[in-house]
């Protein structure tokens, strides 16, 4: 089975190089490498610094707000292989990451796999040590966390999260892809889900595939997208019929933010 990983990037030179350091551990090799370069012509100079084999793909963007949807669109009909593995720029591999996708797509080939996804703290002035990422191992909360070696089916796919996931190229075209109609933060996750739930593909979380997000500030909520993600929520309700990120959305309504009007029925920004 041959395997594509595929990185969108913009703003995130450091973040990639130690995706790209990473990688270069892996103990199954990506037979090529995406890197899908949202209008940051930095991204070629970090990936030929790093001395890697990534073939980068130039994007244009005409607009603040990355089109990362698209960009992930364009390095899957870029990549080649059998099996797609997108990795989110913030995050650095384990070791045996790829190794785990291509042994759940063996088991599972025509579903959608997700691996455990640990936040890391911010790292001190030497950054982290790549030897030592999995002693840090304490997954998210909110998603499943199956043991290593073990492959769980859940058919939650709202919990579906775009930081780590693989897919055989077949299954991805099932899907169809992400949804490009989004601008901005928010949504276009759960709307794959979504997607990938109607086109009858189960969701499956692959114990032992282990990624690490580093650490970058962020707001909770987080109120510097409150915009887009008002905009968001409710395209996303016109396709689907229910709304998504109401923890947020409830947060904004508790800080005055936003409210849920019912003449419009949508939520609106209360503030300026």
């Amino acid at each position: 089975m041959t395997v594509s990983v595929v990185t969108v990037a913009a703003s995130r030179s450091t973040h990639l190089r130690r995706q790209l350091d990473g990688l270069a551990r892996s103990t199954r090799t990506p037979d090529e490498h995406i890197v899908v370069a949202m209008g940051d012509p930095q991204v070629a100079e970090v990936v030929a610094a790093a001395g890697s084999s990534a073939r980068v793909v130039e994007m244009d963007v005409d607009s603040s707000k990355l089109p990362v949807g698209e960009a992930r669109n364009l390095g899957a009909r870029t990549a080649s292989s059998d099996l797609l593995v997108f990795l989110d720029v913030d995050c650095i591999p384990a070791p045996d990451l790829i190794e785990r996708y291509v042994e759940a797509a063996g088991r599972h080939p025509a579903a959608l796999l997700s691996g455990p996804v640990t936040y890391l703290s911010e790292p001190g002035a030497g950054g982290y040590d790549l030897d030592r990422l999995g002693d840090s191992i304490d997954p998210h909360p909110a998603r499943p966390f199956p043991s290593s070696g073990e492959i769980v089916l859940d058919d939650r796919h709202e919990l579906f999260w775009s930081l780590s996931f693989a897919s055989r190229s077949l299954v991805w075209d099932r899907i169809g892809g992400f949804c490009t109609a989004y601008s901005g933060y928010g949504g276009e996750d759960t709307d794959f889900g979504q997607k990938a739930a109607r086109a009858g593909v189960p969701m499956a979380w692959v114990g032992g595939a282990h990624a690490f997000h580093q650490y970058h500030p962020v707001s909770n909520p987080p109120v510097e997208h409150l915009d887009d993600i008002l905009t968001n929520a409710a395209l996303f309700h016109q396709r689907w019929g229910w709304w998504p990120m109401r923890g947020w959305l409830d947060e904004f309504e508790r800080l005055g933010l936003a409210a849920f009007d019912t003449r419009e029925r949508r939520w609106v920004r209360t503030r300026p």
